[in-house]
């Protein structure tokens, strides 16, 4: 599977700014590519002012997403503020090329920044069929809960969004790197770059590891577009060779 991601600055609460920005690298993309990546609250930043910029699944911004995944007959991923009945869900959104949607809602809000306190957690964890991929949908705060993530579904793909900051970016890197290794699966994850409004860095480090923990890309600190392919039946051939999550325990989640 070809997969793109976006790693750029994000324009403080303004939607139709980031959705104008994301369309200009989204067009220079490869055409044969099966996935793309957009970072947490890709419309707005990571902004605890929803009923500024909140939208519906009937919004704008999920018509336009529908619209591109349709011109380039790929999926498309990424976050963004959704209100329904009278809430507010930091959601990201799973749109299929043919116009398809599903969604996880972040179920770790980031009690630091009182995420916990405007937005409502999401209950699910959400496993995403596409092109013969079994992919697990995750959001920034949820990095740092292994439980959570565990692989019990044997999914192929462990996939985070984020705006992840500065000060915390030796966790990012570390524990990307050890989901990749200890789910024995393919790890992104695309984080966005700048300053937003509260004065935060965001420093990128967009990576993908494979399943046995190697890196395989790192955008670094650089703004665009990012392309990796990956390889479904050399991760089934490793997981046949190192069968480690045979021997994992075997747990529920309340």
């Amino acid at each position: 599977m070809k997969i793109a991601f976006f790693q750029s600055e994000l324009t403080w609460e303004n939607p139709a700014e980031n959705r104008k920005n994301i369309e200009r690298y989204f067009r220079n993309t490869p055409q044969a590519i099966d996935l793309f990546v957009l970072p947490e609250m890709f419309t707005t930043g990571f902004t605890m002012h929803p009923h500024e910029v909140a939208e519906t699944l009937d919004g704008e911004t999920i018509s336009w997403l529908k619209k591109l995944a349709a011109e380039k007959n790929c999926a498309i991923t990424g976050s963004l503020i959704i209100k329904e009945n009278g809430k507010y869900y930091n959601r990201m959104i799973f749109v299929f090329p043919t116009g398809k949607v599903a969604f996880y809602d972040k179920r770790h809000l980031f009690t630091l920044a009182g995420e916990d306190k405007i937005y409502t957690k999401g209950e699910e964890k959400v496993i995403v069929k596409y092109k013969g991929w079994n992919i697990c949908l995750q959001i920034c705060y949820d990095l740092r809960f292994p439980v959570f993530a565990r692989n019990i579904e044997q999914y192929d793909l462990l996939l985070y969004v984020a705006n992840w900051p500065k000060p915390r970016i030796n966790a990012w890197d570390a524990l990307l790197k050890a989901r990749a290794i200890e789910n024995m699966c393919y790890t992104i994850g695309v984080n966005r770059i700048g300053t937003d409004a509260n004065q935060l860095e965001y420093p990128g480090h967009s990576q993908v590891f494979d399943c046995m923990g190697m890196e395989r890309l790192n955008a670094h600190n650089e703004s665009g577009i990012f392309c990796c392919e990956l390889d479904l039946l050399q991760q089934n051939a490793k997981r046949v060779q190192f069968n480690f999550l045979n021997d994992a325990d075997r747990f529920t989640l309340d």
